[in-house]
């Protein structure tokens, strides 16, 4: 074998981590795919539950309100959901992920460092979709209400842009969907340690709640939207991470190249 040809191997290998002992060929994925009848059942379900959040949006606020009663702000739970809702946003769930997945590497743990990689990524991308349906609806939060009046103003409202105005950015929740998104592919891959994770996650999007920054449809639509995401995203890193590996690696590779003949 030729030496660039032992080194294309050599990096190729590098990547098989990322599709692990899962990695199976087309026709094996389709069979293992999941029945028709079963897809037409979730779909059924998530528009169900959709429906019902919205509905129960105004009944939902109105107990949360009574519950919490006046003062609520000036309180240790107060904190504790502040707490939460800071704590189990992307940037800080980035890091967690980043550190486990160099702790996975040090053990050298392939099947945790697959699951880390597809709970960063999915967490990346339902925290990106959520955030470009939110900043285009003009949902009003909870808490601005009565002040502004509840409603959806879109993007433009009596010549006002509200993209990135906050308090017209609730639907669907961005913390919801990022941390729902690390928590999915845990989940499936990982049972205990992914329902410990998306028990968290829950906890984050109950704190959204709590502290008046989205309803209930708000934060179902986010969960059912990001498990979706995660479930994708961890099936195709367990099917196709060696070829998505060596892609990037690849490109990497010319990056560097093209870096070091134009500094010659």
């Amino acid at each position: 074998m030729r030496p660039a040809a032992i080194k294309n191997s050599h990096s190729t290998e590098n990547w098989r981590w990322i599709a692990g002992s899962h990695a199976m060929p087309a026709e094996s994925q389709t069979s293992k795919s999941i029945p028709r009848v079963w897809i037409i059942a979730l779909v059924l379900f998530a528009v169900s539950l959709i429906a019902a959040s919205f509905i129960a949006d105004a009944p939902v606020r109105a107990a949360i309100l009574e519950a919490q009663g006046k003062g609520w702000k000036k309180t240790s739970e107060y904190a504790f959901q502040a707490a939460i809702s800071k704590y189990g946003d992307w940037p800080q769930l980035m890091i967690v992920g980043i550190i486990g997945l160099a702790i996975a590497r040090a053990l050298k743990r392939k099947d945790w460092q697959r699951v880390i990689v597809a709970a960063l990524i999915a967490s990346t991308l339902a925290g990106m979709v959520a955030n470009m349906s939110r900043l285009t609806t003009g949902r009003t939060r909870p808490r601005e209400s009565p002040k502004i009046e509840a409603g959806w103003y879109g993007p433009i409202h009596n010549g006002e842009i509200l993209i990135g105005n906050s308090k017209y950015n609730a639907f669907p929740s961005g913390h919801t969907a990022t941390a729902v998104g690390f928590a999915a592919p845990f989940l499936f891959a990982k049972p205990i340690a992914g329902g410990v994770l998306m028990i968290f996650a829950l906890m984050v999007a109950w704190s959204r709640m709590a502290l008046g920054a989205h309803n209930l449809s708000d934060v179902v639509v986010s969960i059912l939207l990001a498990t979706a995401i995660g479930w994708f995203v961890y099936r195709r890193i367990e099917t196709h991470g060696a070829a998505y590996g060596s892609r990037v690696f690849t490109l990497y590779q010319s990056w560097r190249q093209r870096r070091r003949n134009k500094n010659d």
